[in-house]
C-alpha cells in the first residue's frame, strides 16, 4: 500500500528523471519506487529481491562459501548462493522480451537451474580434486583455498547472469527514445544490458572474494591479530566491508537507463526514426 501511494504521489506531482526534485517527501518516494517496482512491468518486487536487500542475504553466503573445506559442503552453499543470485537477476533483468509467457518463463527456469548447478560444480570441484587426491601441499592449499575462489566466483556469477537472462539477446528488448517512445526491439540492445550486467557481477564477487584474502594474509603476517576466533571475526569484517564498498561500485559501473547509438542497432530500427541516441532498461 504504501508503494502504491508513493506511486501516485509521483503520478500527481508529474516528475521525470530529467527534472530536479525539490520536494523532499516526493524524493523519498521516487527512491521507494526505484528499489520497490519494476521499471519495465510497473510490477512490484519480492522483498527478498530488491536491491537493498542483496547484501544482507549474499553476506552470510559469502562467508560461509568462502570457508568450507568439503566439497559436499561447499557444492551446497554455493548452489544457495548462485540460486539466490540467479532468482535476483531474473527478477531484476528487462522485462520487455517478448514469447509465448510460459515457454520463455519456463525456459528462463531451466537455463537458470542448469547454470546454478553447473556454477556450484565448478566451484567444488578444486576442493573434491584436493580432497580425492590427498594433495596437502602448502603450495596446492594456497593455489585451491586463497588463489582460486575469486576468479571462479566471478565467472561463474557472470555465467548465470548470462544464461538467466540469454532470452534478452535471443527475443531482443525494447529501446526508446528520448522521449519514452519505444520504437523497436533489438537484439544488440539486449546482449548489450546482459554482458553489462554480467561483467558488474563478475567484478563484484570476484573482488569481494580477492581482496579479502590479500587484507587477511597481510593482517597475519603483521601478527596484530593471534587469537584464531579473534582471526575469524576480523575476515566477517573485511569480507563485509569489500561487499559494501563493492555493491554501490558494481550497481552503477553502467547506467541503469543503458544507451546505445545508432550504428550498433539493427536497420530495421533506424529506418522508422531519425534519433541518433536510444535507450533501454540494463537491468540489475
Amino acid at each position: 500500500n504504501e508503494i502504491t501511494r508513493t506511486r501516485l504521489l509521483i503520478q500527481t506531482n508529474e516528475k521525470t528523471l530529467n527534472e530536479p526534485i525539490q520536494n523532499n517527501q516526493t524524493k523519498q518516494a521516487f527512491l521507494l519506487s526505484l528499489c520497490s517496482v519494476h521499471p519495465d512491468t510497473d510490477k512490484i518486487i519480492p522483498v527478498f529481491f530488491r536491491p537493498p536487500a542483496f547484501m544482507p542475504i549474499t553476506l552470510p553466503l559469502v562467508i560461509i562459501s568462502s570457508v568450507q573445506h568439503q566439497a559436499k559442503h561447499s557444492f551446497f552453499w554455493q548452489f544457495v548462493f548462485h540460486a539466490y543470485t540467479s532468482a535476483f537477476t531474473l527478477v531484476n533483468g528487462n522485462g520487455t522480451p517478448k514469447a509465448e509467457e510460459y515457454s520463455l518463463k519456463q525456459k528462463q527456469m531451466l537455463l537458470g537451474l542448469g547454470a546454478v548447478s553447473y556454477s556450484a560444480c565448478v566451484g567444488a570441484l578444486p576442493l573434491a580434486f584436493v580432497n580425492r587426491y590427498t594433495l596437502k601441499s602448502s603450495v596446492m592449499q594456497l593455489i585451491v583455498r586463497k588463489l582460486l575462489p575469486a576468479p571462479l566466483f566471478g565467472l561463474t556469477s557472470a555465467f548465470t547472469v548470462a544464461m538467466v537472462r540469454s532470452p534478452e539477446f535471443d527475443n531482443g528488448i525494447e529501446v526508446m527514445d528520448r522521449n519514452g517512445k519505444v520504437v523497436g526491439v533489438s537484439k544488440k540492445a539486449g546482449e548489450k544490458a546482459v554482458m553489462e550486467t554480467a561483467l558488474s557481477r563478475a567484478v563484484l564477487f570476484g573482488t569481494t572474494f580477492f581482496l579479502p584474502e590479500v587484507l587477511m594474509y597481510g593482517v597475519q603476517r603483521t601478527r596484530f591479530v593471534k587469537n584464531s576466533r579473534a582471526l575469524g571475526l576480523v575476515r566477517m569484517f573485511v569480507v563485509m566491508s569489500v561487499l559494501a564498498g563493492m555493491l554501490p561500485v558494481s550497481f552503477s559501473m553502467f547506467p541503469q537507463c543503458g544507451e546505445i547509438k545508432q550504428a550498433d542497432l539493427e536497420p530495421e530500427i533506424l529506418s522508422s526514426t531519425e534519433e541518433t541516441e536510444f535507450f533501454y532498461n540494463r537491468g540489475i
